[in-house]
């Protein structure tokens, strides 16, 4: 089974909507998967249009997964969603033992293909949760010197978990630039400061997401940019970046998920 946390220590470059799309694209795929929110905003229910009975915070406290996982509405897909509630976790969870690995135990028993998790833009209790459950990272960059310097902050917090928990398996999978516009200072100067910087280059993909306003309208109308838009850019790069992460395997999936056909995605 494959993990993989959707994280960056700056707000609004892209993290939900990389998620969504990364777990609604390979379950349109053939494989079967989960995407848990654990950002307290809850974006992921908005945008998906669920309405969840029970939600993150009551798989925290002591919840059986399966009585807050729920459908999508979409094939091979199941949510995980969260509410503002979650953002008390951090109190409610403060004489429990070992609390930065509760959603690891959580979900322990879970049987699927692939799990996505979205991160909230801060290094706190459930972004520890979620980077010591996930054996991957995906890291969207927007284009702006702000969302670089949360890549590397990002990166500096995956180092000290490393450090902390040796034995936990934490790979760089893919640095994705967003809202990429090459004709924009912007967007050159971050992609070259990414290209120079040797923790994120080696795992940089290259063209990113472009600059996308079907992406914009896709994410509210609640839809994911395939079922929105399926001849845009932003459905051509979603798709790229799903050969990719596809086609790359990993440490802890079951080797029949790369056998999965990689055919056109449309949700």
């Amino acid at each position: 089974m494959r993990k993989i946390a959707v994280v960056n220590m700056k707000g609004g470059v892209g993290k939900t909507t990389t998620a969504i799309h990364l777990a609604a694209g390979v379950a349109a795929r053939g494989a079967r998967g989960l995407l848990v929110d654990a950002d307290p905003q809850g974006t992921v229910a908005q945008v998906l249009r669920v309405q969840p009975v029970r939600t993150l915070i009551d798989l925290m406290l002591g919840a059986d997964a399966a009585s807050v996982i729920i459908p999508s509405g979409r094939p091979n897909l199941d949510v995980i969603a969260s509410t503002p509630a979650a953002f008390t976790l951090d109190a409610q969870l403060a004489g429990v033992m070992q609390r930065e690995t509760v959603l690891r135990r959580a979900l322990s028993k879970l049987t699927y293909d692939f799990v996505v998790v979205d991160t909230s833009p801060a290094m706190g209790l459930l972004t520890y949760n979620a980077l010591l459950y996930a054996n991957e990272l995906v890291l969207p960059v927007s284009m702006e010197p702000m969302a670089l310097t949360g890549a590397r902050q990002t990166l500096d917090g995956v180092e000290q978990i490393r450090l902390l928990w040796p034995e936990h398996s934490l790979n760089l999978l893919a640095v994705v630039p967003t809202g990429v516009n090459p004709a924009t200072h912007a967007s050159r100067a971050t992609l070259e400061a990414l290209q120079r910087d040797p923790r994120l280059n080696d795992a940089l993909v290259a063209n990113g997401i472009r600059q996308c306003i079907d992406l914009t309208y896709a994410v509210a109308a609640g839809q994911t940019i395939w079922e929105y838009a399926p001849k845009s850019r932003a459905a051509a790069d979603y798709t790229a970046l799903l050969d990719r992460i596809t086609a790359s395997g990993g440490d802890s999936h079951d080797s029949s998920y790369g056998q999965v056909e990689k055919a056109q995605t449309v949700v």
